[in-house]
C-alpha cells in the first residue's frame, strides 16, 4: 500500500534557498514537477508574498535552479518554469530513483513542508535513509497509508466527510440562495442535523488546511 508522508526540510537543503532569504517575506509554491528522459526535473511553481523584484535579482544567482522562465501572473503571483539543478538533492532522488510523488511543496525562507506519495514503506525508508546519509535536515511529521481514493487523500477527507460536501453541493446547499437548509439536507442523508454540523466543520477545516497548509490539525474521532 502507498504511503504518504509529510516532510519539513531546511530551505538550504532544497531549493531556491539563495532567493528565499534574499526575499524572506516571499512563499514559493511548487505546482507540478515533470521528470524529463534526460532526468531533469522541471518545475512550474508561484511565487507570491512579498517584492517580486528582489527576488527575481536573487532568483538569477540562486544555483539550485536553472532556466527559470516566467509564464504567467495573476493577482500578484507569478508563475515559473525552471529546471532544477543536482543540487536539490532530495527532489531529484525522489523522483528519479525512488519514483515518489511530490503532492504538494511549499518554501519559505527557513524551511519546505512537503506531501510525498511513496509506493511502499520500503520506498519511504530508502528516502530517509538517504537522507541521513547525505546530512540532509528534515522533520517526518506524519505518515499515512493511502486507504481512500486520491480525491479524497489528497484532500485529507474521510469517505464521510467527502459525501458530505459532494451531496451538499447535489442539492445546492452552496448556491445563493440556497435551495436545501441544513435540517433538510441531514434528513435527505438520516443524519441528525448537529452531526451533519459536525462534519461540515471538520471537513471544511481538513479541506482548508490541506490546500493551503501541509501541516493537519488533529481530528476529533466522533467528527467523521
Amino acid at each position: 500500500m502507498s504511503i504518504i508522508a509529510e516532510f519539513s526540510v531546511k530551505s538550504d537543503d532544497l531549493a531556491l534557498h539563495h532567493a528565499l532569504t534574499a526575499a524572506p517575506e516571499m512563499v514559493v509554491e511548487i505546482e507540478q514537477v515533470v521528470a524529463t528522459m534526460e532526468d531533469r526535473i522541471m518545475p512550474y511553481f508561484w511565487v507570491s508574498g512579498g517584492n517580486h523584484a528582489e527576488f527575481e535579482e536573487a532568483f538569477q544567482d540562486d544555483e539550485s535552479v536553472t532556466n527559470a522562465t516566467g509564464i504567467d501572473e495573476v493577482e500578484g503571483a507569478k508563475l515559473y518554469r525552471g529546471e532544477w539543478t543536482k543540487n536539490v538533492e532530495t527532489i531529484i532522488y525522489a523522483y528519479v530513483e525512488l519514483g515518489a510523488t511530490l503532492i504538494q511543496a511549499i518554501g519559505k525562507a527557513e524551511n519546505w513542508e512537503l506531501r510525498m506519495r511513496f509506493d511502499s514503506q520500503d520506498s519511504l525508508s530508502e528516502f530517509q535513509e538517504y537522507c541521513d546519509k547525505n546530512d540532509i535536515s528534515y522533520e517526518l511529521k506524519s505518515i499515512k497509508e493511502q486507504e481512500q481514493t486520491m480525491a479524497s487523500a489528497q484532500y485529507d477527507l474521510t469517505p464521510k466527510q467527502r459525501e458530505t460536501l459532494v451531496t451538499a453541493l447535489e442539492a445546492g446547499y452552496y448556491e445563493a440562495p440556497r435551495t436545501v437548509t441544513m435540517r433538510e439536507l441531514a434528513d435527505q442523508m438520516g443524519i441528525a442535523q448537529q452531526t451533519l454540523s459536525n462534519r461540515f466543520r471538520a471537513a471544511h477545516n481538513n479541506l482548508i488546511t490541506s490546500t493551503l497548509t501541509i501541516s493537519h490539525p488533529d481530528e476529533d474521532e466522533d467528527e467523521e
